[in-house]
């Protein structure tokens, strides 16, 4: 069972999908990357609706919610409230938070509000320091070839980030470090849930280096304040890396860590069932407590 709709959020209206609203278990509701992606690739996550209610939804700006050309809404504090308005519009009186990538980071901002009945919280392939980020992305460059090094770092002095040798040579670190299987055919088809305005005004115009509004955040300092149980997962091969996850690992009481042997950045594709394996036991054992 499926039911889907919109919120009225600070700004405009979101889409949302729950599948599953009667099943007993906690709710977990799904924070998708970008900024300015789409839940889209993380429809596999439906799966995990066999035990509880699933919520997907399409962050303000991308994806089928509503488009805005208010550009001082793309700011971090108005995404925490925006979850906020997003589970007290469901009722989700007590939740799981499942974020991925930018997800992680907006999860992180919101658990550190102190709300109340967040259940549990799980970091996939983890953002939580822009400026460890950044380190990680220019240690990741150096192991690919020199060219393809060469071409990225002269495109982002250039600021000829949008050129065609830009893009290919972004291909080439996307197989290392972010999808290491062919790119499932649906993906492609989902490319214009993306708003890119998005991620210039947060991020900036390459992964590499941080420019945008999100450039001094570091929640690391404050992961000791994460009290309900944790689990950080990542990819052996992700841009998000296994040394980074395992430290912010370590800085959360009551943190749990995994890697993905096979994965990059979206082991929920690159290895669906073993992630579904893993985070659907997570979620299970926090709630048999």
């Amino acid at each position: 069972m499926q039911q889907e709709g919109y919120i009225e959020v600070t700004g405009g209206q979101v889409a949302y999908q729950l599948y599953n609203p009667q099943a007993i278990g906690t709710p977990v509701i799904i924070l998708h990357g970008g900024p300015g992606s789409s839940c889209y690739s993380l429809q596999g996550l439906k799966a995990l609706s066999e035990d509880r209610p699933v919520i997907l939804y399409d962050q303000l700006g991308c994806g089928k919610s509503d488009r805005p050309t208010d550009t001082s809404l793309w700011r971090l504090d108005r995404f925490v409230e925006e979850l906020a308005q997003v589970r007290k519009a469901l009722n989700l009186d007590e939740v799981h938070i499942l974020g991925h990538s930018w997800g992680t980071t907006l999860a992180a901002a919101y658990c550190l509000t102190k709300p109340s009945g967040v259940k549990s919280v799980i970091f996939s392939s983890p953002c939580l320091s822009a400026p460890l980020w950044e380190q990680d992305q220019k240690r990741n460059l150096q192991k690919l070839p020199a060219e393809t090094q060469e071409i990225i770092k002269r495109c982002e002095e250039d600021g000829t980030t949008d050129s065609e040798e830009f893009k290919a040579a972004i291909e080439v670190f996307n197989k290392h470090f972010v999808c290491r299987i062919p790119k499932p055919e649906h993906l492609s088809q989902g490319s214009h849930y993306r708003n890119p305005e998005i991620y210039n005004i947060m991020w900036g115009p390459s992964e590499f280096t941080v420019l945008g509004n999100l450039k001094e955040f570091d929640c690391t300092s404050q992961l000791k304040e994460i009290s309900c149980p944790t689990l950080y997962t990542c990819g052996r091969f992700d841009e998000a890396t296994p040394e980074t996850t395992q430290y912010y690992s370590s800085l959360t009481p009551d943190a749990n860590f995994h890697v993905f042997e096979n994965s990059a950045h979206l082991p929920y594709i690159e290895e669906p069932e073993a992630y579904l394996q893993v985070i659907g036991s997570f979620l299970r054992e926090i709630d048999s407590f």
